[in-house]
């Protein structure tokens, strides 16, 4: 499987810079079989600082991925604002974060996007009301 777009969520950025993580070696498998860019938004990049905050260098590192441009920013929460609270407001059970809710309504845009997740709720979002958002995920026991 080579999709022609992937869009990027919090956990493999935060993976791949953190050699410790335990997703580590399958996120850095993952990212050497796809081909750059990767698309994200600015909830993501704001959520992987965070959890990067005390790992030496980990913001800077998330810095780099965007200045190389291996990671891109083209969504715009402002111009996104409505579908992206109606998705919030549909998945309040799970509940759905800022960030989901931008990367499923990214999907929405880009079309042919896979989402490289560790998330499992992103099998249960939907785009386009109905439809399956292809994924590429660790497997789970």
């Amino acid at each position: 499987m080579n999709p022609k777009k992937i869009i990027i969520d919090t956990g493999p950025i935060v993976a791949f810079i953190n050699r410790a993580d335990n997703y580590h070696h399958w996120t850095e498998t993952k990212l050497s079989q796809l081909k750059p860019p990767f698309f994200t938004c600015e909830s993501v990049i704001s959520e992987a600082c965070f959890l990067l905050r005390n790992s030496d260098k980990g913001t800077e590192n998330v810095h780099k991925l965007l200045e190389r441009e291996l990671i891109q920013i083209n969504f715009q929460l402002n111009e996104e604002l409505k579908p992206v609270a109606g998705l919030m407001r549909k998945y309040k059970n799970i509940p759905m974060s800022l960030a989901d809710a931008c990367l499923v309504r990214m999907s929405e845009q880009i079309s042919e996007s896979t989402i490289l997740t560790l998330d499992q709720d992103f099998k249960v979002y939907r785009k386009d009301k109905r439809k399956v958002i292809p994924v590429i995920i660790p497997m789970t026991g």
